[in-house]
């Protein structure tokens, strides 16, 4: 699946993953390749995106948005 994160100024990150972990309203959630759509608010924490190739990479956040549709993953993060 293709996860994108973004900020208003810049683009955090955009590769494949085989999964991602984000921190919800209602705590941590992940999603893998053919997860149903979905539409969420995040809250301050950090974001765990493991690639294809197992790299695990983290991204920490003040919130934002989460959309995935279509095995594509859009995050509208808001920089700690």
């Amino acid at each position: 699946m293709h996860v994108e994160i973004l900020t208003m100024e810049s683009i955090l990150l955009s590769t494949e993953a085989k999964s991602v972990v984000v921190p919800g309203q209602g705590g941590k959630f992940e999603m893998l390749n053919n997860h149903a759509p979905i539409i969420s608010i995040l809250e301050k924490g950090h974001i765990k995106v493991v690639d294809n190739n197992n790299e695990e990479k983290l991204i920490e956040i003040n919130g934002g948005s989460i959309e995935m549709s279509h095995n594509k993953i859009t995050i509208l993060a808001q920089e700690s």
